[in-house]
């Protein structure tokens, strides 16, 4: 079973995260390409929401492929065009991570892949079976 460590010694993390995971011994390994909200039908979503609500879906998708659950997720990395965007990607991360709190980081920048994609996630996950 994987550790989640948040010592009283120092501040308690400002939103929905661990300061760190300590993965288990003899754990299988998943590491996942930063995901963006396509569908199975090649489409983008629309908007921030409807691309992070794909992106939460292909995440927890490939995680099911390889006999893993959103609770394996030791590391994720969101990347954000603008500040204001977290208003609409954090309830869905939310949503699909429940009271799950890995490591977490959160980036803005200035592009992604194409001028479309408004967000991407990547994670990394460990499961000891």
């Amino acid at each position: 079973m994987n550790q989640f460590h948040n010592p009283s010694s120092i501040a308690a993390p400002i939103s929905a995260y661990s300061h760190a995971v300590e993965v288990s011994p003899n754990a299988r390994w998943l590491t996942l390409s930063g995901q963006i909200g396509i569908g199975i039908d090649g489409l983008l979503g629309k908007d921030v929401a409807e691309q992070s609500e794909l992106i939460w879906h292909n995440i927890q998708e490939i995680l099911v492929s390889a006999s893993m659950e959103i609770t394996d997720i030791v590391k994720m990395t969101a990347y954000l065009l603008d500040p204001a965007d977290v208003v609409d990607y954090a309830p869905v991360k939310s949503k699909y991570l429940g009271e799950h709190r890995p490591a977490s980081t959160l980036i803005y920048v200035s592009a992604l892949a194409t001028p479309e994609v408004t967000a991407e996630v990547e994670v990394v996950a460990a499961r000891v079976d």
